[in-house]
């Protein structure tokens, strides 16, 4: 198998995590209704996490990520900023000026913080994305790189492509499209927190 025809398969696979709903993308969707490259910024942020967390792969250290109180942790602190993150946004619906997300620092801190607490983020590349990383140094420190950087750059351009969209619609639709916008991201932020939570109280029970 050629490097190119494992890096098609390689973007595929990142592309159906990449797309699924997550609070990622509800925070590009949120954060694009103040800038159309908001999405790109919060990628960015998500970069600083996910490129370590692959070198930390690479080198074997997935078998912190197993440990209970590890995941919990994260679990923890990543649901509870969800929720803060989804009161929030659904806050500012009351304010004349929709344009906060919620959230009021960059969207780099933005896509660090809600990486950093995804404990899906970290079992996604334990697993699937641990496998792709095996794959990849078939083709020696130059697969390694060239996954990390088409895996980075489908997370740039659905982030980047989910602001703009949502920047450009408020702008058409108006200040009613970015109410029912904030209304929907803050449900699901709220969603996915509280689903964090239930896992890992399910987690330390068991």
């Amino acid at each position: 198998m050629s490097l190119w025809i494992f890096l098609s398969e390689a973007i595929l696979i990142s592309l159906s995590g990449v797309m699924a709903p997550g609070p990622v993308t509800a925070a590009a969707v949120g954060k694009g209704s103040e800038s159309p490259h908001a999405g790109a910024w919060i990628a960015i942020g998500h970069g600083v996490v996910e490129v370590p967390l692959m070198a930390a792969v690479l080198l074997g250290v997935t078998r912190v990520l197993d440990l209970p109180y590890v995941r919990a942790g994260i679990g923890a602190l990543g649901g509870v900023f969800l929720l803060v993150m989804g009161v929030g946004m659904l806050r500012t619906l009351r304010s004349a000026d929709v344009g906060s997300a919620g959230f009021h620092g960059s969207p780099v801190t933005a896509g660090i913080l809600l990486s950093l607490g995804n404990p899906y983020l970290f079992v996604w590349w334990a697993t699937v994305g641990a496998t792709l990383i095996l794959r990849s140094i078939a083709f020696g420190l130059l697969g390694f790189v060239a996954l990390a950087v088409s895996h980075w750059l489908c997370d740039f351009s659905w982030d980047h492509f989910l602001s703009a969209l949502s920047y450009k619609g408020g702008r058409f639709f108006g200040r009613g499209f970015q109410r029912a916008v904030f209304a929907v991201c803050g449900v699901l932020l709220l969603v996915f927190g509280a689903r964090l939570l239930l896992d890992t109280a399910r987690m330390l029970l068991v």
